[in-house]
């Protein structure tokens, strides 16, 4: 199938279990929101999706293809797991300039309306050491959407964001979506989840719950 899908993975974090036996499938194009108390797993799934670490048991399919047999990392995928790192001395622009020099598929024109699109100014002058908590996270998401990626993997993306800025990325991931965009998301407010997601998981005890 075209999309992410978990067949009978079971895994374990620091001697506790987080997921048993899990299949699940994400369809290619939808918007998912993931929900769960702190520590439930949430990020451990994002990070078997993307292929930071592998299940104990089970697989993980991108697109069809078992991640860790031939392919280490899915392609076009944009993603914000943890707090993502960034060189303090360096303005966003320059950070965002470096990490598109890895794959060299973007212009620089294209980083100036990435930057622009989340609400941050590309002439702006300012060291990301110097930045606040919501200037970051537009930073992370304008790293996670610039080089056109097929799917969004975004903890917490809202996290630190003002009241207009929530508003902004609400409707830059609806536009994305409407691109044809797979966008699996997690957030501590339930309004982003109703607003944005047509399917939502709950992570409990050990498996994902659908509840919508």
């Amino acid at each position: 199938m075209n999309g992410i899908e978990l067949r009978n993975v079971s895994k374990s974090f620091k001697g506790l279990s987080l997921f048993e036996n899990v299949s699940v499938s994400f369809e290619k194009g939808k918007i998912y929101g993931i929900v769960g108390h702190n520590g439930s797993g949430k990020s451990v799934l994002f990070k078997m999706m993307c292929g930071f670490v592998f299940p104990d048991q089970g697989s993980v399919l991108v697109n069809g293809i078992e991640l860790g047999k031939n392919k280490r990392f899915p392609e076009n995928f944009g993603i914000i797991i943890d707090k993502p790192g960034y060189l303090g001395d360096k303005t966003g622009f320059e950070n965002l300039k470096y990490l598109a020099a890895i794959q060299n598929k973007i212009s620089d024109e294209k980083i100036k309306e990435t930057l622009e699109m989340v609400g941050l100014q590309y002439t702006l002058k300012q060291k990301v050491k110097h930045y606040s908590l919501g200037m970051k996270q537009k930073l992370a998401i304008a790293q996670a959407i610039m080089e056109d990626q097929d799917v969004l993997l975004l903890d917490e993306p809202f996290n630190g964001l003002d009241v207009d800025s929530v508003e902004n990325i609400r409707n830059l991931l609806k536009s994305l979506n409407q691109e044809g965009k797979t966008i699996i998301l997690t957030s501590h407010h339930n309004e982003d989840i109703e607003l944005l997601c047509e399917h939502v998981f709950r992570v409990r005890n050990c498996t994902l719950e659908q509840l919508k």
